[in-house]
């Protein structure tokens, strides 16, 4: 039997460890923290995102420029793939809005037992609390692992230490480490799908407020980069929300390159200029006696009145009927062109992903195995692929751990010997 040995107890890991046991492997899987899974306990706020329905060429869209790469992994185990997989073992899957699909106890630990319980019954060896320090490599062939002083012999080693987001689960970057040594070049690492920070006080007046169907517009330099539609929330500290972390990572890159990003939000993305205008006439026309901020509450969410009214300079003591066209319009534009000044991004803490990472060119999208150190395969969040939020990013993690763990376990043996 082949021996295997996966570092890494996360999603990725786990699908690895259990592919290369059905392989007939002799698999090893070591977690250097006190148990396996504790990101995969947490992703979709506890709910676990699991994957998304999207057609292949829209789901391969949500990854940017490198999500070709992942064709080969989806090729072999995609959604159907997935979704089968996990009823068969037991887990009850429901489809919700936008095609995220979640299990339908709605408990992320209950992936991480069904998990488990398949590891068990295919008899792989589980180590936690077994941090590898270094990989053992012979003339360009991986040898085995170096944990807790210990040498562990092994015919491949699959990495799937995840990223450096949310380190508290034990995702703390080790993996970058261990790949460059095995000769890999690691694009620089940043935080993605990440709130952002906004400029003054002005998000925080609105901290707690959550708006759906906004369009979003970003704006750099001066220059529209792109939109986005959907839902946006407001923090202590700027924004958040599936619109905002849709769009962080860009942000992130731009903030990096020493350029000024702007949120441009349209409150009223249904309303064109002049159906709006005509709104607001008719609305001041007919409540011409009520106060300013009296007509805004069925206008805007009653934490924006108070931004709205400092932002345009309309008296909120001011009868209706007495706002002045320019004053309309003034109020019209803030309405269609609402402005936040981007002034950074949270930490890795925060961060939902990982950007950056193992450059996939020195990976084999075939295999995953490492166009550098012969018998090592690097999967998950460690390589430079990452994507939107909405399951794309799980589902990547668990067809590239798939296909390792089969891949390490089959691929034909050469005169190395252990």
């Amino acid at each position: 039997m082949k021996k295997v040995i996966v570092v890494g107890g996360g999603a990725a890991g786990l699908l690895a460890a259990g592919q290369a046991a059905m392989a007939c492997a002799e698999v090893l899987l070591l977690e250097k923290m006190q148990r396996p899974g504790r990101k995969l306990c947490i992703t979709g706020k506890g709910r676990c995102n699991l994957t998304n329905i999207a057609e292949l060429s829209d789901f391969l869209d949500h990854f940017g420029r490198n999500g070709r790469f992942l064709r080969q992994a989806f090729a072999q185990f995609f959604t159907p793939n997935l979704m089968d997989f996990l009823t068969g073992l037991g887990l009850e899957l429901a489809t919700e809005r936008g095609g995220r699909v979640f299990p339908v106890s709605g408990k992320a630990p209950d992936v991480l037992k069904v998990l488990q319980k398949w590891l068990a019954a295919l008899d792989v060896t589980s180590r936690c609390t077994s941090p590898v320090e270094r990989l053992l490599i012979d003339n360009g062939r991986i040898t085995g692992v170096l944990c807790e002083g210990r040498k562990i012999r092994g015919d491949a080693v699959i990495l799937a230490t995840g990223g450096a987001s949310y380190p508290a689960t034990g995702s703390t970057g080790d993996g970058y480490i261990l790949a460059r040594a095995a000769g890999h070049t690691i694009v620089p690492v940043r935080p993605a799908l990440v709130p952002l920070e906004t400029a003054g006080h002005t998000a925080k007046k609105m901290a707690g407020l959550s708006l759906r169907n906004v369009a979003v517009r970003m704006i750099v330099d001066g220059k529209k980069k792109r939109q986005a539609f959907g839902e946006i929330a407001f923090t202590e500290f700027g924004l958040s929300g599936p619109v905002t972390l849709t769009c962080s990572g860009e942000v992130v890159d731009y903030l990096r390159e020493g350029k000024k990003v702007v949120f441009s939000l349209d409150l009223k993305p249904a309303l064109d200029e002049t159906k709006l205008d005509a709104r607001l006439q008719r609305d001041f026309t007919s409540r011409a006696k009520e106060q300013f901020d009296s007509v805004l509450r069925g206008l805007l969410p009653r934490e924006m009145v108070p931004v709205c009214v400092e932002a345009t300079g309309i008296p909120l003591e001011k009868p209706a009927g007495e706002i002045t066209a320019k004053e309309r319009r003034c109020l019209r534009t803030w309405i269609k062109d609402f402005r936040l000044e981007i002034s950074g991004h949270r930490s890795f803490d925060e961060a939902i992903i990982t950007a950056g990472g193992v450059d996939v060119r020195e990976i084999d999208p075939r295999t995953m195995e490492s166009l550098r150190t012969k018998g090592l395969y690097i999967v998950g969040e460690l390589l430079d692929i990452h994507g939107d939020t909405g399951g794309y990013n799980l589902q990547a993690a668990f067809s590239t751990g798939w296909l390792a763990g089969r891949s390490a376990a089959i691929e034909k043996e050469t005169d190395f010997l252990v």
